[in-house]
């Protein structure tokens, strides 16, 4: 028996559940030709404006780059960099010559020498008055005593006493004739013939005069023994003149017993030695 197709077979059981008033079940396969699904088209949606760009920023100049890609300095660094300034004040006090410092005699003569500059000069170059620096009082005074009394009793009193030669008669390049010197005289310091100076003050000046102008070198063989008798913060003399225990009359009878004792000095015009 030829088969019955299978489309009639369900028409015919359709038909008889329609009659038994049943409702027909449907057929999930169905006979619904397959057709393409509808599908919504979507359109595109309009694609964002973006905004151009703004234009690149110009380059840097030449020394911005180098300032951006030089090295910079530590941090560690800075701290030391930050000492710089106080090390430097400490070199500069270390690397500062030492003031001398001057006492005794020799302070109060640089201090009285002030009133001698306008004749000698500041550094004792000469002027009005001789030179006294580079060696010229120590060629004419080689004994501190004799130079004492000219600068005490002045060129007056020495040609009232008819002297006619003061200082060294042998010395190196000559004496010194009094009043030679365009005849000008040297003005006496001695309180006895009315000058200002103490016979302390006279003492200070002529040693600032020896040794610090003509340069006498106080460490030397030939100038030690004077400086310290005379001129050193030490002197027993220069104390004693300062207090006015002796005076330029009697310091030789007084200091006889020393080591090394001095000349006479004396406030009277006199030879040189005498």
């Amino acid at each position: 028996m030829a088969g019955i197709p299978e489309h009639l077979l369900k028409r015919a059981q359709e038909a008889r559940d329609k009659a038994a008033g049943k409702t027909p079940a449907s057929d999930s396969s169905g006979d619904t030709p397959n057709l393409p699904a509808k599908t919504s088209e979507t359109k595109p949606a309009p694609a964002p404006q973006v905004a151009s760009a703004p234009p690149p920023p110009p380059p840097d100049p030449s020394y911005v780059v180098a300032a951006k890609t030089r090295k910079k300095i530590p941090f560690w660094a800075m701290a030391t960099l930050s000492l710089l300034p106080f090390w430097a004040f400490m070199y500069l006090i270390a690397i500062k010559p030492q003031e001398k410092i001057v006492e005794g005699p020799m302070a109060i003569g640089a201090g009285v020498y002030g009133t001698c500059a306008g004749c000698h000069g500041a550094n004792g170059a000469g002027g009005a008055g001789r030179a006294l620096y580079q060696g010229e009082v120590l060629k004419t005074f080689p004994k501190i005593e004799d130079m004492l009394n000219f600068v005490y009793a002045g060129s007056q009193q020495f040609i009232s006493a008819g002297v006619k030669v003061y200082g060294d008669p042998n010395r190196e390049g000559g004496a010194h004739e009094t009043l030679s010197y365009n005849g000008n005289p040297m003005p006496q310091q001695g309180e006895k013939f009315g000058g200002g100076l103490t016979d302390a003050e006279i003492l200070g000046v002529v040693c600032h005069e020896r040794y610090e102008i003509s340069g006498a070198d106080e460490q030397s063989e030939q100038w030690k023994t004077e400086y310290e008798t005379w001129c050193s913060p030490e002197s027993e003399i220069f104390l004693a003149l300062e207090n006015g225990s002796v005076n330029y009359d009697n310091l030789a009878e007084t200091y006889a017993a020393l080591p090394n004792p001095p000349a006479n000095v004396g406030t009277d015009a006199r030879p040189a030695g005498k």
